[in-house]
């Protein structure tokens, strides 16, 4: 892949974008010993070697992002000691190392993120940032109204109460029903355990959303690399949750350019629903700071259009 000579410097910590451009204009870069002052000049940085002033230039590794529609029967690790079939022998060889980003069981199907940027990952997965998944679920029976809002408020397991879930009805059969169920945790089998508490056997799990990302019409078994667009949205969560800020609630649509998933995505006689974002009506009101019961509070100094006066108790 061919890339500017500037940003090749600047991505390796050299100096910043402007700086190398400087570089480049005073003759200080050279590329497989040719001294290059044009800016804009395009090198592929697995092949050419870059000097300033003779020292070596370490390209950075390039950041990757990988979206793969994971099918049952694969194990979500890149090397499995016993010789499962794993999501490895599905993704596209790159040259650098990727891995999956959290987990799908063994018989869960649907969109797994893999990367070699550690920050995304960390963001992604961390209990704490309570980044949202979203599944299609296939139930045994069908689930009442008060059982859903048991799910939304949180299931009792021998692990603790699960956090507040955001779940949908996205379908019913004969004997089974269809969940659009949206969780920010991601306990062992949290899904099943969840609904097996209320007494319902999960027939079959699909991912349709992972943060910013959607699986859309990616076919089962095939993957393909994150649009510049998904790949910015993956870097905001870090931008978010080194704010402190969780990410409760999807990317706006607009920061992404793939479209919302397409209707054949969905199993039989279940239509997708929206998912709505949860508000904190907690934040509504402003913070009151309480008086003090001092000696202070007796009498204060209040300042009024320039002058100065003293409110007695």
């Amino acid at each position: 892949m061919m890339v500017r000579l500037q940003k090749i410097i600047a991505a390796s910590g050299v100096a910043s974008r402007r700086a190398a451009e400087t570089m480049i204009r005073e003759g200080h870069v050279t590329v497989n010993g040719q001294v290059v002052r044009v800016l804009g000049t395009c090198i592929d940085p697995s092949k050419d070697h870059v000097k300033i002033d003779g020292r070596h230039v370490q390209p950075a590794e390039p950041e990757v992002f990988v979206l793969l529609h994971k099918p049952t029967g694969y194990v979500t690790t890149m090397d499995d000691p016993q010789g499962r079939p794993t999501v490895a022998d599905l993704v596209p060889k790159v040259k650098v190392r990727v891995f999956p980003v959290g987990r799908l069981d063994y018989d869960t199907e649907g969109l797994l993120l893999l990367t070699n940027n550690g920050k995304v990952a960390q963001a992604c997965v961390h209990p704490r940032y309570h980044v949202p998944k979203t599944y299609l679920v296939k139930v045994s029976g069908v689930c009442t109204d008060e059982e859903i809002r048991n799910i939304e408020d949180g299931v009792a397991l021998d692990d603790g109460i699960t956090a507040p879930a955001t779940v949908r009805k996205a379908g019913k059969a004969k004997v089974n029903s269809w969940l659009e169920l949206t969780i920010y945790e991601g306990r062992k089998h949290q899904i099943k355990r969840m609904l097996e508490a209320l007494g319902h056997r999960v027939v079959r799990i699909k991912r349709i959303r992972f943060g910013p990302i959607e699986l859309g019409d990616l076919p089962v078994g095939a993957s393909r690399f994150a649009t510049d667009a998904e790949a910015n949205a993956l870097r905001a969560v870090v931008h978010r949750t080194a704010g402190g800020r969780s990410m409760r609630g999807s990317v706006k649509s607009s920061d992404l350019q793939s479209s919302r998933p397409a209707r054949d995505t969905v199993p039989p006689r279940v239509r997708q629903t929206n998912v709505p974002e949860k508000r904190n009506s907690s934040g509504a009101g402003r913070n009151v700071r309480p008086a003090s019961g001092n000696a202070r509070s007796q009498g204060r100094v209040v300042k009024s259009r320039g002058r100065t006066r003293t409110r007695k108790g």
